[in-house]
């Protein structure tokens, strides 16, 4: 089942799966295509997450789920197969054991000097200087006239 919305920068599709190992999850997909999500427009990205509240409380009432997981998978090692960038809405139910790693028992993050030093490298991969203008989005980043 496909579901059409119209936004400001992009089509989006809503797309209903059936397969069982996500318990009937549903894809938010953009028209145009993007093959991953670091090659997707920012505005086409926002478009997209734009639509997460109303799809997420349509398929959490629809389903019974008081829960979603919210995915994307960005790349081969990251799982992705489908190569056009499209973000996954999971409904979840308490002990749904849907991955296995929740039933692993958490442990408090450790902060360490390590942890700061790839804090500090991602950073500085984020300073102004390094944005190129087709990075830059306008809402965002408001003009001053």
């Amino acid at each position: 089942m496909h579901i059409g919305h119209e936004s400001v920068e992009s089509w989006v599709r809503h797309h209903i799966s059936s397969n069982v190992c996500f318990f009937r999850h549903s894809l938010i997909i953009p028209k145009s295509h993007f093959p991953s999500l670091d090659a997707t427009p920012p505005s086409v990205i926002a478009a997209m997450c734009s639509k997460v509240p109303f799809i997420s409380n349509a398929i959490k009432k629809a389903t019974g789920c008081d829960s979603f997981n919210l995915l994307v998978n960005n790349g081969r090692a990251a799982g992705q197969v489908i190569f056009h960038t499209h973000i996954h809405i999971i409904p979840r139910k308490a002990y749904d054991c849907l991955w296995t790693s929740e039933s692993l028992q958490r442990r408090p993050l450790k902060l360490d000097e390590e942890a700061s030093q790839l804090a500090a490298r991602v950073q500085e991969q984020m300073l102004p200087s390094e944005i190129t203008q087709d990075s830059k989005n306008e809402d965002f980043c408001p003009s001053k006239n």
